[in-house]
C-alpha cells in the first residue's frame, strides 16, 4: 500500500509540474569549456562519468541535476531527481576541473530517452544551455549496453570519441578485464560539399570500408595508435560477455589544433578554389604562404590578417571538437556552417532528432535563414548528421564566402567570426 502511494505521488508531482520552458542548445556550440559526460553499463544500473571545467563547483547554489525527457521536444519529463553529495565520488584535479560519478538503475532510462544533466544555479536560466554546466545525452540501446568507457593514460575517463596518434589510452571494463580486438579502416576524409548541392549529385559513400589493418590487444593492455584514421574497437568476450563495438577516430599531430602547413591549406577549400590551395601547396614555404593568402585579403593590414588567422581557424578547431565523426569534425556538414557561418546563434531540436540553426541575418535581403540537419548514425559514427541542402542556398552561400574574401566585410555582418555572446 505504501508503495502505491509513493507511486501516486510520485506521478502527481510530475503530472502538475510546470512546463519548462522550450530549450536552445546554441549554448552547446559555444568555443568554451564543456562539461563533458560518458557512461558505463554496470550490472542493473548505468553509470555516468562527469568532468566539469575549472573552477568545477557542485554543493550549496550548484546543485547536481538529472531529468529524462522521453524526446527533446518533450513539454514533461519522464523523471527529475538530484544526485546528493554522497553519492558524487568528487574529485579535484590539478587543473581545477573536477571529476565526478554516480550510478542510476537503467530501468529508469528507456532506450531513446534522452538524459539532461544539470550543475547550474538555481536562478539560473532554464532555456539557455550553458556548456560548462549543462550536457543531454540521447540514450541510444548501445550506450545504455556498453559496458566499458575510453580512458586517458591515468585511468581517467576521455569523454570524447578522438585521441591523437600516439597518444596512449585504455579500456576500462566493468567486471572482467576485457580483451580488446581493433581494425583501422580505409576513409576517405571528404569535406562537406556547399549547402546547395544537388542530393543526386553527392557521392554515395562505399557500402563497406577496407580494412588496413587490426590486431588484439591483451585485457588491460594500454592501446596506442601511430597512424591517424578510423578503428574500431570491439571489446568482450571473456566471462561470457558480449562483444560491443566503439568507433574512435585517431587525430593527427595536435587534433583537434592545426599545426602542419598541409592541415592549414586544407580547410580554405570552403573559401577557394583548387587553383588557390595548389598555389598555396606549391609554395617554397607553404605556411608563410598562409600568412600572406590571409594578409593579402587584409590589404596588407597586419593586425586584421591575424585576427581573420585567429578566428578562422579557432572556428576550425571548435568544429574538430565539437563534431569529431569518422572524419575530423571540420569536414563534417555542421563543421563546414560552423567553420563558414559562424556558431549557430539558435538552435532547435525536434522529437525526430532533426537539428535546426537560424541565423538571424545572412538569408534573402538580410532576413533570418535556417539550416536543417537531420541524424544518420552509424556504428562508425552515432552522432553524425546531414544538411538537407537546397539550391535556394546557392547565392546566400556565395555572399557568404565572399565575405571572408573581402576586407571590409570580412570582420563584419552576418558570419562575422565571433563567439556567441556570455549570457
Amino acid at each position: 500500500m505504501l508503495v502505491r502511494l509513493l507511486l501516486l505521488f510520485s506521478f502527481l508531482l510530475t503530472a502538475f509540474a510546470p512546463l519548462a520552458p522550450r530549450p536552445d542548445y546554441a549554448g552547446l556550440y559555444r568555443d568554451a569549456p564543456h562539461l563533458a559526460v560518458d557512461t558505463r553499463r554496470e550490472g542493473d544500473s548505468l553509470r555516468l562519468y562527469l568532468r566539469l571545467p575549472a573552477p568545477g563547483r557542485l554543493g550549496p547554489g550548484h546543485p547536481l541535476r538529472l531529468a529524462a525527457w522521453p524526446s527533446y521536444e518533450a513539454k514533461l519529463p519522464l523523471w527529475q531527481d538530484s544526485i546528493v553529495r554522497r553519492r558524487q565520488h568528487q574529485h579535484t584535479e590539478a587543473d581545477g576541473s573536477l571529476r565526478l560519478s554516480f550510478c542510476i538503475a537503467a530501468a529508469r532510462v528507456p532506450a531513446g530517452a534522452i538524459l539532461q544533466l544539470s550543475t547550474s544555479p538555481a536562478d539560473a536560466k532554464e532555456d539557455y544551455q550553458e556548456p560548462s554546466t549543462t550536457a543531454w545525452l540521447r540514450l541510444t540501446e548501445a550506450v545504455l549496453a556498453r559496458s566499458f568507457v575510453l580512458t586517458d593514460s591515468v585511468g581517467q575517463p576521455l569523454a570524447r570519441r578522438y585521441v591523437r596518434a600516439g597518444d596512449t589510452f585504455g579500456v576500462d571494463s566493468y567486471g572482467l578485464m576485457q580483451p580488446v580486438r581493433w581494425k583501422r579502416y580505409a576513409v576517405t576524409p571528404a569535406p562537406a560539399l556547399p549547402p546547395m548541392t544537388s542530393p543526386a549529385a553527392m557521392p554515395a559513400g562505399p557500402r563497406l570500408l577496407p580494412v588496413l589493418d587490426s590486431a588484439e590487444a591483451r585485457p588491460g593492455e594500454p592501446l596506442r595508435f601511430r597512424e591517424p584514421g578510423l578503428y574500431a574497437l570491439k571489446v568482450g568476450g571473456a566471462g561470457g560477455m558480449p562483444t560491443r563495438t566503439l568507433a574512435v577516430l585517431v587525430g593527427a599531430n595536435n587534433y583537434p589544433a592545426l599545426t602542419t602547413a598541409s592541415e592549414l591549406i586544407e580547410p580554405l577549400r570552403y573559401l577557394t578554389t583548387s587553383q588557390e590551395r595548389q598555389r598555396l601547396t606549391d609554395a617554397p614555404d607553404p605556411k608563410r604562404a598562409v600568412d600572406k593568402f590571409w594578409l593579402d585579403i587584409a590589404q596588407g593590414n597586419q593586425r586584421q590578417g591575424k585576427e581573420l588567422i585567429r578566428q578562422f581557424y579557432g572556428r576550425v578547431t571548435a568544429a574538430n571538437r565539437l563534431f569529431a565523426a569518422h572524419k575530423a569534425g571540420w569536414l563534417t556538414d555542421r563543421g563546414l556552417l560552423y567553420v563558414v557561418l559562424g556558431p549557430p546563434p539558435s538552435v532547435r531540436r525536434l522529437f525526430n532528432g532533426e537539428e535546426r540553426w537560424f541565423y538571424s541575418e545572412g538569408g534573402l535581403n538580410g532576413g533570418p535563414i535556417t539550416y536543417t540537419f537531420r541524424p544518420r548514425p552509424s556504428t562508425f559514427a552515432p552522432d553524425y548528421y546531414e544538411l538537407v541542402r537546397r539550391p535556394e542556398y546557392e547565392l546566400l552561400w556565395y555572399a557568404a564566402v565572399e565575405k571572408w574574401r573581402t576586407p571590409l566585410t570580412a570582420l563584419t555582418g552576418p558570419n562575422a567570426p565571433t563567439d556567441l555572446p556570455a549570457r
